[in-house]
C-alpha cells in the first residue's frame, strides 16, 4: 500500500481540475500532525485565502496525520517534487540548510519578542532563502512556542535531574547536543512512535511544546512537566523548489501573501492552544513544574562556544543577539 502512495506521489505532484477552461494548479501539501492542531488550521486558513484571492485558480490540497509519510519522508518526498508543501520544524531543516542550526540553540532567544523580531526580519528571510540548493524555499515560519521537558517517572526539577534518563529528541544535532549538555541521554525517536515509546519505557521522557504535548496525548503516560523553555524552535513552512519553479511570479507573489497572512493567524491560534493546553493538562493530573531557568542556562554555555567554531554560525549568534526585543 505504501509503495502505491509514493508511485501516486511521484506520478502527480499536482492535481489538476479540468473542470473549467482554464486549469487549476493544486498543490499538496502533507503534514503529520492532528486536524485540531492550531498549524493544521492555519494551513485550511492559508488554502481558504489562496483560493478565493486566485478565484479559483490555485488551490491548496492538505493531507494531514502523516497520510502522505512522516516529518522526515515529507521532506524527503518534497525534495523530489511528489509533495509540494510540508511544515517541518527548524531542527530537522538544519540536517540539510546548516544555518537552521541557530534557531535550535538553547535560549538563543531573550523573549517571545526577540523570537518575531528575528524570524521576520532580514535574518529570517536569509535562513527561509538557505535551502534552494537542497530543493525547498522557506515561504514563512509558525510559531511553536518555547519547548519544555515532560517525564513519566522523575520530575525535573534541575538539569541533576535528567542525570541518565533518555530522552526523547528530533532528528537534530543541536538537540542531542543539548540534551547531553543538560546530563540526559538524548532517544531520536519519530513523533507518531513516542506515545508508545513512553508507554513502554523506551524512553524515560520527551520534551515539547504545550499544545504539542496535549494533543499528542502524551500526558496519558507522563506525570511531570517542566517549564524550561529550553529551546523556540519555530515551524518551517517550505515548498518545494521543483513545485516553486513551475509557479508565474505572480502565482508566486499572492502563495507568498497568503502564506504570510496564515503565520499571523496562526499566533493567535497558538497562544490560545498553548493556554488551554496547559490548563488541560493540569486538569488531568500532570504536576506542571516552573524551575529556575538560570541553572539550565548555565549547563548548556558550552555548546554556544563550540558551535561559535563555525563562522557562519557566530554570525548568526552575533547578529540574533544584536537584534531588540
Amino acid at each position: 500500500m505504501k509503495s502505491r502512495l509514493v508511485i501516486f506521489l511521484i506520478i502527480t505532484p499536482f492535481l489538476v481540475n479540468c473542470s473549467s477552461n482554464e486549469e487549476a494548479k493544486v498543490i499538496k501539501l502533507g503534514h503529520g500532525l492532528n486536524v485540531s492542531h492550531p498549524v493544521h488550521k492555519s494551513m485550511v486558513y492559508m488554502a481558504e485565502l489562496l483560493e478565493e484571492q486566485s478565484q479559483g485558480k490555485m488551490r491548496i490540497q492538505i493531507y494531514p496525520n502523516q497520510q502522505l509519510g512522516t516529518e522526515r519522508e515529507l521532506v524527503e518526498l518534497l525534495q523530489i517534487g511528489s509533495v509540494g508543501i510540508t511544515k517541518v520544524s527548524a531542527s530537522v531543516l538544519e540536517n540539510f540548510a546548516p544555518s537552521y542550526k541557530a534557531l535550535s540553540l538553547p535560549y538563543i532567544f531573550n523573549s517571545e519578542q526577540h523570537r518575531f523580531n528575528v524570524l521576520e526580519g532580514e535574518i529570517g528571510q536569509e535562513i527561509l532563502n538557505d535551502g534552494e540548493e537542497f530543493w525547498f524555499h522557506g515561504l514563512c515560519f509558525y510559531d511553536a512556542g518555547s519547548r519544555s521537558f515532560y517525564t513519566k517517572d522523575i520530575p525535573v526539577y534541575s538539569p541533576e535531574d535528567l542525570e541518565g534518563q533518555k530522552i526523547r529528541v528530533m532528528e537534530s544535532q543541536t538537540a542531542m547536543d543539548m540534551v547531553r549538555s543538560l546530563g540526559g541521554s538524548p532517544t531520536p525517536i519519530s513523533f507518531g512512535e513516542l506515545y508508545t515509546a513512553l508507554q513502554q519505557g523506551v524512553v524515560d521522557g520527551a520534551e515539547n511544546n504545550p499544545p504539542s504535548f496535549y494533543s499528542s496525548r502524551h500526558y496519558e503516560v507522563s506525570n511531570y512537566y517542566t517549564i524550561d523553555e529550553h529551546t523556540s524552535v519555530p515551524d518551517v513552512l517550505i515548498i518545494s523548489t521543483h513545485v516553486w519553479k513551475t509557479l508565474s511570479e505572480s502565482e508566486k507573489e499572492l502563495l507568498q501573501k497568503v502564506a504570510l497572512e496564515s503565520a499571523e493567524y496562526q499566533k493567535k491560534l497558538w497562544k490560545e492552544a498553548s493556554d488551554e493546553a496547559l490548563r488541560k493538562v493540569k486538569e488531568a493530573g500532570i504536576e506542571v513544574i516552573y524551575p529556575d531557568k538560570t541553572e539550565f542556562q548555565e549547563r548548556v554555555s558550552g555548546l554556544y562556544e563550540e558551535y561559535r567554531k563555525d563562522p557562519l554560525l557566530n554570525d548568526l549568534i552575533n547578529r540574533i543577539q544584536e537584534v531588540e526585543g
